[in-house]
């Protein structure tokens, strides 16, 4: 799986973290930045990574800024992209297996790495059930269309 990551400067050091992780789960990750603690406006670097999934050159996507509202205000903007702002366990999965969200969005200064690596591996490892939700994405994709 092709996975595309990117942050702001509120989210460098977590963003740092993931790409090290899911590299070392056997991902392949492409990185859009930032690279160093600079100061970046954060859709930018959303635009870069839903561009990337929403060519599908990438699968899913991660975005890391302070809070993760704003990268996932900005990729939602996206046609097909579903991004989905986690802090916790449930969430992470339930994004993924109901929503098929194809965007995690992470807050650097509201989870700690440790969690933020967590529910990476939820997000990634969990597969759309499809069935009853699918007439629930399509209709959200009826809204994108309109």
């Amino acid at each position: 799986m092709k996975i595309a990551i990117g942050c702001d400067h509120g989210g460098l050091e977590h963003k740092n973290a993931i790409a090290e992780h899911l590299r070392s789960r056997g991902f392949e990750v492409e990185d859009f930045g930032i690279y160093e603690q600079v100061s970046v406006d954060y859709p930018d670097i959303a635009v870069k990574v839903c561009e990337s999934i929403a060519s599908k050159k990438n699968e899913l996507g991660i975005l890391v800024c302070g809070t993760g509202i704003g990268m996932s205000l900005a990729a939602n903007k996206f046609k097909g992209i579903r991004a989905a702002v986690c802090s916790e366990h449930f969430s992470a999965k339930y994004t993924r297996l109901h929503n098929n969200s194809n965007v995690l969005c992470l807050g650097g200064r509201v989870v700690g790495i440790g969690t933020a690596l967590e529910l990476v591996d939820l997000f990634v490892d969990t597969e759309f059930e499809g069935g009853r939700h699918q007439k629930r994405i399509d209709k959200i994709t009826e809204i994108e269309n309109r």
